[in-house]
C-alpha cells in the first residue's frame, strides 16, 4: 500500500450494519447477495494506480478482527445479544468475495458475492477506501485538510452564534468522507463545542463513537426491505415493507425502531406502517423526494391512526446542509420530534467536488432486487424490466388494494 491503512478496525462501519446483520444472523443466515459499486459522477475517473491501492486497502481491511475491547463495546448496546457478539468473535471479511478490476465507464469496478452476513458487512468500508484513496492521489492532502478545517470551523460558529438552530443531530459521513482523519476531526471538534441551541447526538461510524463516547446512530437501510421482502421469490415484493418490518419487530421488540420508508415509495410503506407498526417505531426515515410533503404525510398518517405525533421523531437524511436542516426544524416545530443525519456536508465538504458513490444490492438468492424511492435516480438495478415489473406491483397493489 501507498498509503497508511484507510480503515484501521471492523468497528469502522456504520451501526446499521450491525443492527441489521443481527437480524440476517437469526433471520436469514442462509441468503446470498451481490452488491454493486456505482460512481455517479461523470467526469471522475480512476487510473490504474488509483485501482490497485484499492486493491490493496481492500485486502488489507479483509485481515483485520474484531477485538475483545470492540466486542465488550458492542455488547453494551442493548439490542445486541451475545449470540451475535459471539457470531462476530469468529467472522472476518473474506477478499475471496470481491471482485476488482477496472472494467468500468469510471475505470474502477467492484462487485462482491457471497452470503448476506459477509456482504453487506463490506459496503461502507470500501466506499470509505474508494473515496479516501481517489482524494489523497487527486488532489494535494494538505491543501484539503486545510480547506475542510476552515469550512468545519464555520459551520460550529453557525451554530453557536444562532445563525442556525437544527436540533437534535448527528454525524453519517462515514462511506463518503474525505478521510478518516477528516471524519475524526468533525466528531472531535462538535462532540466538544458549544452549538447554541443545537445539539450534536453522535455518529454512525462506531469505531468513532466508542472512541469519542458518543451515541452510536442508526437502525435499517434500503438492503434490509429489499432483501427480506424480494430475496424470498414466493413474496408479492409491493409487500417488501410488510415482510421487513414483521421481522424487525421479531428481532427489536419497541427497540431500535426507526422504519426506512422510501424503499418502494411511502405511500406504499404506509398501506404496510399501520397502527401496530406506527405506535411500537419510535419514528421513521427520510431519504428521498420533499422533506417538507413527506413530514405532511407522515403526520397525517399518525393523525389518521389517532397516533400523538409529538412523541413521534421524524429523522431526514437526505443531502442536508444546516440551512436546510434548520428550515425543516423551523416547519415541524412543536408538532413531532425531528432529528438529523447529516453525512458529506459534515465529513467531505472542501474546494473540490465530493464523490457521488454507492455500492447498493443488485441481486439476492439469484434474483434481481432494486429499489423505487420517492424521486428518480436513486436506484440501481441492472435489469431494467425487474424494475417495471417491481413497479407495476407496487401500482397494481396502490390502485385495486382498499387503503
Amino acid at each position: 500500500m501507498k498509503f497508511s491503512p484507510v480503515i484501521v478496525s471492523l468497528l469502522e462501519t456504520d451501526l446499521y450494519k450491525f443492527s441489521m446483520g443481527q437480524a440476517i444472523y437469526h433471520n436469514f443466515p442462509s441468503y446470498e447477495t451481490t452488491w454493486t459499486f456505482k460512481c455517479r459522477n461523470a467526469d471522475v475517473h480512476f487510473d490504474n494506480d488509483m485501482v490497485d491501492e484499492i486493491r490493496e486497502q481492500i485486502k488489507n481491511y479483509c485481515e483485520l478482527r474484531f477485538t475483545e475491547e470492540e466486542l465488550s463495546y458492542l455488547g453494551t448496546i442493548s439490542w445486541f445479544k451475545k449470540s451475535y457478539i459471539d457470531f462476530l468473535r469468529l467472522w472476518h471479511p473474506r477478499f475471496e468475495d470481491f471482485v476488482i478490476d477496472t472494467n468500468a465507464e469510471c475505470g474502477l469496478n467492484i462487485e462482491t458475492n457471497g452470503t448476506w452476513l459477509n456482504t453487506s458487512m463490506y459496503e461502507i468500508p470500501t466506499l470509505a477506501i474508494v473515496n479516501e484513496v481517489y482524494f489523497r492521489m487527486k488532489y494535494e492532502y494538505g491543501e484539503l485538510m486545510t480547506s475542510y478545517q476552515e469550512r468545519l470551523s464555520e459551520k460550529i460558529a453557525s451554530l453557536k452564534s444562532g445563525r442556525y438552530d437544527i436540533s437534535a443531530f448527528s454525524e453519517f459521513g462515514l462511506r463518503r468522507r474525505l478521510c478518516a482523519e477528516a471524519q475524526e476531526m468533525a466528531v472531535r471538534e462538535l462532540a466538544g463545542a458549544d452549538l447554541g441551541a443545537s445539539r450534536f447526538v453522535g455518529t454512525s461510524n462506531v469505531f468513532l463513537a466508542r472512541k469519542y463516547n458518543v451515541l452510536p446512530v442508526g437502525t435499517m437501510a434500503h438492503e434490509w426491505i429489499m432483501c427480506v421482502g424480494q430475496g424470498d421469490h414466493a413474496h408479492n415484493p409491493a409487500y417488501s415493507n410488510r415482510y421487513a418490518l414483521k421481522f424487525w419487530v421479531k428481532e427489536y421488540g419497541v427497540q431500535n425502531g426507526t422504519a426506512l420508508t422510501d424503499a418502494i415509495t411511502t405511500d406504499c410503506f404506509l398501506r404496510d406502517f399501520d397502527l401496530q407498526y406506527a405506535t411500537l417505531f419510535s419514528g421513521v426515515r427520510h431519504d428521498s423526494g420533499d422533506p417538507i410533503e413527506w413530514g405532511e404525510k407522515i403526520l397525517a398518517h399518525y393523525e389518521k391512526l389517532g397516533i400523538d405525533a409529538r412523541q413521534k421523531t421524524l429523522l431526514f437524511s437526505d443531502s442536508l446542509d444546516f440551512e436546510r436542516a434548520h428550515n425543516i426544524h423551523g416547519h415541524f416545530r412543536g408538532r413531532i420530534k425531528v432529528a438529523f443525519g447529516i453525512g458529506t456536508y459534515i465529513s467531505n465538504d472542501t474546494f473540490a467536488e465530493p464523490l457521488n458513490i454507492v455500492m447498493k444490492t443488485t441481486a439476492c438468492n439469484g434474483q434481481d432486487v432494486a429499489k423505487i424511492s420517492d424521486v428518480a435516480g436513486k436506484g440501481m438495478c441492472k435489469n431494467p424490466d425487474y424494475v417495471a415489473y417491481l413497479q407495476r406491483c407496487i401500482d397494481w397493489r396502490m390502485q385495486h388494494e382498499k387503503d
